[in-house]
């Protein structure tokens, strides 16, 4: 996995970072691939009971497509007719993406600086956003004359609004952490200085859960949003016999007969 996406896990948290701070983080192919690859193996492992996706640096979340790499690969393109640069869609970030809102887990975003394109379009994908303060949010697609990607044609309108998620694509322009607070894009607003310690703390507090839970939480939401209430009231009963029966739940009843505090496991 190349440097410029960390990697670890530490007490059932998976913490992803874009480590490209001289580039505002911006993703070059190599950071998509690496991002992809963290990301996916986050979903997949089973010790991880939450996930913190972050990056290094002050100014940025991350600001999208390295243009300067773009700039080199549309050149090619027209030189061979082959159109490969925009492949990174489907290649990168769809499945990251995917795998970021449909895993069974937590995802905090935190967001240290400018999030812009794809990496708002991250964000997005996230369960729960912690904000620094000094942060800003930036559709950005039609600035470089294109349309949305990594998910914000579907994220952003369920957040914001068909109509208000239109007026920020088509007339992109940065959103303050205060605006972004009232737009909902953001949960949390924290002084950029705490921003790494409260991100962490909120995504470490998810990962001591009911994971169980949560991943039922997440299944019904996404399920809500494109179903009638009849259809998501039977989903709600499937879902609910799936957690009413998890060890987790069983912990947290006991605990709550005895006034103790549960302590998960996760399962």
């Amino acid at each position: 996995m190349a440097d410029t996406v960390l990697h670890e896990v530490s007490d059932g948290l998976a913490t992803i970072t874009l480590n490209r701070p001289e580039a505002m983080n911006a993703l070059d192919i190599a950071t998509k691939v690496a991002l992809r690859e963290a990301v996916e193996a986050a979903a997949g492992d089973d010790t991880v009971r939450a996930v913190l996706l972050t990056a290094a640096g002050d100014r940025a979340f991350c600001v999208g497509q390295d243009l300067k790499e773009h700039i080199g690969l549309l050149a090619a393109d027209r030189e061979t007719g082959s159109g490969r640069t925009m492949s990174t869609v489907r290649e990168h970030y769809n499945p990251i993406v995917r795998a970021l809102a449909g895993m069974g887990k937590p995802v905090v975003a935190g967001v240290n600086g400018v999030a812009a394109g794809a990496g708002f379009g991250f964000a997005l994908a996230a369960d729960y956003r912690v904000v620094a303060d000094t942060a800003a949010f930036n559709t950005s697609f039609a600035g470089v004359a294109l349309t949305a990607d990594s998910g914000v044609s579907w994220t952003l309108p369920r957040v914001v609004g068909p109509g208000r998620a239109t007026d920020l694509l088509m007339f992109p322009r940065g959103i303050r952490a205060a605006e972004a607070l009232e737009l909902g894009i953001a949960n949390r607003v924290v002084p950029a200085a705490e921003l790494r310690a409260e991100a962490e703390k909120a995504a470490r507090a998810l990962a001591e859960g009911p994971t169980v839970a949560y991943r039922a939480l997440k299944e019904a939401v996404a399920y809500g949003l494109t179903h009638s209430l009849e259809e998501t009231l039977e989903k709600e009963d499937e879902l609910q016999t799936r957690a009413g029966l998890s060890e987790d739940h069983a912990i947290a009843v006991a605990a709550f007969v005895h006034k103790e505090r549960p302590v998960y496991l996760g399962r």
